[in-house]
């Protein structure tokens, strides 16, 4: 992914009833439902059903999203990934997860910045 750091490249909604959720999101907006397999649970991605372009992603809270509320997470791009972890620390945020691999999109990593809200940056 080739964006300009400060960037918001995506969103997803964590929630404990992804299934139910989507089909929600499917009906109420009208975006189509796509499955990405999680190892033994599948998530869904949301896509705009004339271009098919990926909208968002609805996720369990499982996995290394077990902690998190119901709630939309964004995610933003940043420069460099490491640099930017270790601002947030110093600054009082917390990394709330391991760094995690999009193959060749790019890495990711969950933070808490110190009011408690969370986001994902991503390089």
């Amino acid at each position: 992914m080739d964006k300009q750091p400060g960037t918001l490249i995506g969103f997803d909604l964590t929630v404990p009833n992804a299934t139910e959720v989507s089909n929600f999101y499917h009906e109420v907006i009208g975006w189509e439902i796509g499955t990405q397999q999680m190892g033994d649970y599948e998530d869904y991605f949301m896509k705009n059903p004339e271009t098919g372009d990926i909208i968002a992603g609805v996720c369990h809270n499982k996995g290394s999203n077990k902690h998190l509320p119901p709630m939309w997470l964004v995610y933003i791009q940043v420069a460099d990934l490491d640099l930017s972890l270790a601002k947030c620390e110093k600054l009082g945020g917390k990394i709330m997860s391991e760094k995690r691999s999009c193959g060749t999109m790019g890495e990711f990593v969950l933070i808490q910045d110190p009011a408690g809200a969370y986001v994902m940056l991503w390089a």
